[in-house]
């Protein structure tokens, strides 16, 4: 049987579109309808005797407590060469405690703050309390030691803070069904075995086999509860889920240049992830590309001119430079800088053309009929998600803010974001790129052409996917009568945020869907985008020897 029968044989017998669970929201009710759940209760119990007992003579009571557990349900398999390596399905609770001394204008807080704790899955009650009162009790000592250092630097330095160290928010009681996860294990076993083994089994791409150097795929799936209390009132239960199917592919050309093609289909649910038969067709496509790119001339040693970069490789790139720029971080003390990154000092300035606009919006949860895994409806600091505006016409309007305020923000704008174990942070959660009157492809690539004859060149260049920013996997060189030209070994330069201010001329009108699986799971929305000039050089990477004797 060929991979294509097998894969949808297995896509018949194996796998429904409810295979992953997602939480439905309940309607947000008291503290009463909260403790029916057991491990809230227990939660509960421990935060109130916490907050009346825990005190170290002669120093601070704790004026801030969050207990925040993760229950986090992981099934992973992997296979290569046509063959299962083996998964695993892991499941386990974990426990973070977080306790403020001080107060809210100068506490405790800083980036390493709160105290890990394994916990039990059963709900027991007695289990799950003494947990957390293991990690408050460090958390607390963890908190004093903190709050003493930080007050001995205050007095090193001559500025004051810009802002308080922890902002109020208005508590808040948000209950949402647990995430489960429910996959047919044998069978995304049998189907990753049968996409890694494609190369070899499909006569359209099977002359290639003794090309390839590793062809591997994975699934991957996740169902993440999280339970949040506070001494503030705070109650959530919230669930999400992800899930993702990838492989990779490699070779290397005839001077011994590594070459690789990859694919991953990535959503909150299976629904959201693509046919077997769309994901073999996408394989197929990629090992012809990965043919085509041994035998692609090199890039030449350096260009400076136009580039097209399509929606997809766009999303690579506005991520990398937008992501941590838009985020608001605390500065250190003694300066009188708002926040941190390329954007610290960009606050109503210009940092994108006027025709660009970009927002966050964790509560966009599906676009163009495919879930969001960047979507959430509170965060893990207990606030609830805000759409944020945070370029308009150009001009940075805002920050994605937690609760730890920075000058002219003193209030979280619900993106205080963690992974599993992790402190909160500020992070993106649905970041849309959009473009007054963007334009179609087909003009974008006029475009390019009329400002390649502008610049008096002979060609232009095209990047369709990217390996992360700046190394593209698939750039083509497109010459002065229209025609494309496949080249490898290139890298991108000044692709940076002074070239998204100055060398954008054009974007898209179509928004491409990137969902990143991870521990904080984020989506970008952006549109494709033409730049008046950057540069594109040779990589000049190590080239290993070639194989000394082929491939069985």
């Amino acid at each position: 049987m060929n991979a294509r029968k097998l894969i949808a044989t297995i896509a018949g017998i194996g796998l429904t579109a409810a295979s992953l669970c997602m939480p439905h929201a309940l309607a947000a009710q008291t503290r009463a309808d909260a403790e029916k759940d057991p491990l809230l209760k227990a939660m509960l119990e421990e935060l109130d005797r916490s907050m009346a007992d825990l005190q170290l003579k002669g120093f601070a009571k704790p004026f801030f407590i969050q207990y925040r557990i993760e229950d986090v349900d992981d099934f992973e398999t992997k296979a290569e060469f046509g063959a299962p390596e083996g998964g695993f399905h892991v499941r386990q609770r974990i426990a973070r405690v977080t306790v403020r001394v001080g107060d809210a204008k100068a506490d405790s807080s800083s980036r390493g703050d709160g105290s890990l704790e394994l916990t039990a899955l059963d709900n027991d009650p007695i289990a799950i309390r003494s947990a957390l009162w293991d990690a408050t009790d460090q958390a607390y000592k963890n908190a004093l030691a903190t709050y003493a250092q930080k007050q001995a630097a205050l007095k090193e330095v001559q500025t004051p803070p810009q802002a308080d160290d922890f902002s109020a928010e208005k508590p808040v009681i948000s209950l949402a069904a647990p995430a489960s996860l429910s996959v047919d294990e044998q069978a995304w076993s049998q189907r990753i075995a049968a996409a890694s083994g494609v190369y070899r089994s499909d006569p359209e791409v099977e002359a290639g086999q003794p090309d390839i150097e590793y062809s591997n795929a994975s699934f991957h799936a996740r169902a993440t509860t999280t339970w949040i209390v506070s001494s503030e009132g705070t109650i959530v239960r919230k669930g999400a889920t992800e899930c993702e199917e990838s492989f990779a592919v490699g070779t290397q050309a005839s001077d011994g240049m590594s070459l690789e093609r990859s694919y991953a289909s990535t959503g909150r649910t299976l629904d959201d992830l693509d046919s077997a038969a769309a994901f073999e067709k996408k394989e197929i496509s990629d090992l012809e590309s990965l043919a085509e790119l041994r035998k692609a001339p090199l890039v030449e040693d350096e260009y400076h001119g136009p580039i097209l970069l399509s929606s997809d490789a766009s999303t690579d790139t506005l991520r990398a430079i937008l992501s941590g720029a838009v985020t608001a971080t605390r500065p250190p003390l003694g300066t009188e800088a708002r926040t941190n990154g390329p954007f610290a000092s960009s606050f109503q300035a210009r940092v994108l053309p006027e025709f660009l606009s970009v927002v966050d919006d964790p509560g966009l949860k599906y676009y163009d009929g495919k879930g969001l895994v960047g979507a959430y409806d509170v965060d893990e600091e207990g606030v609830p998600e805000q759409p944020v505006n945070l370029v308009h016409a150009g001009r940075l309007l805002s920050y994605l803010i937690g609760r730890e305020p920075v000058k002219d923000f003193p209030q979280s704008n619900g993106h205080g974001r963690a992974g599993i174990t992790s402190a909160p942070r500020p992070s993106i959660g649905v970041l849309k790129i959009s473009a007054e009157n963007g334009i179609s492809d087909a003009e974008l690539n006029q475009r390019l052409m009329a400002l390649m004859k502008d610049a008096g060149l002979n060609h232009a260049y095209y990047a369709v996917t990217l390996a992360g920013a700046g190394s593209p996997r698939l750039l083509y060189r497109v010459n002065a009568d229209g025609s494309r030209q496949l080249v490898r070994g290139a890298e991108l330069d000044d692709v940076d945020e002074r070239a998204m201010r100055t060398s954008v001329a054009a974007a898209g009108k179509e928004l491409f869907v990137a969902n990143y699986f991870g521990d904080i799971p984020v989506t970008v929305l952006a549109p494709a985008l033409l730049l008046d000039d950057a540069t594109v050089k040779r990589a000049n990477a190590k080239n290993d020897k070639l194989p000394f004797y082929p491939a069985p």
